[in-house]
């Protein structure tokens, strides 16, 4: 069982920044892919940012030149930089974690709890 735990979030003006952690933690072998999903009011959750072990990312269309998602590999953790935030950037952000538990396992994904984000206007 792999834990997930997301901080950093909390309530910022327009034009501000955040910067997101998820720190997982439990039986883990290796962490494949890590991300940030995020869901508004009334919205479906929708895919952020995502980041390989190799470091090869992946940006929605509306966060691409704003956000910047890192990640350490040692201390099994991934980051959310969140710069020249906007009111649509309101929401639920969770971090989601691929990985195996030994060599051979299958990949299973966990998710976090989940940390506000509000971005005032």
């Amino acid at each position: 069982q792999v834990q997930l735990v997301e901080s950093g979030g909390g309530l910022v003006q327009v034009g501000g920044s955040l910067r997101l952690s998820c720190a997982a933690a439990g039986n883990i072998f290796s962490i494949r892919r890590m991300g940030w999903y995020r869901q508004a009011p009334g919205k479906q959750r929708e895919l952020v940012a995502g980041i390989t072990s190799v470091g090869t990312t992946n940006y929605a269309d509306s966060v691409k030149g704003r956000f910047t998602i890192s990640r350490d590999n040692a201390k099994n953790m991934v980051y959310l930089q969140m710069n020249s935030l906007k009111p649509e950037d309101t929401a639920v952000y969770y971090c989601d974690a691929d990985s195996i538990a030994t060599m051979k396992s299958v990949p299973f994904t966990s998710w976090g709890p989940g940390t506000q984000v509000t971005v005032s206007s």
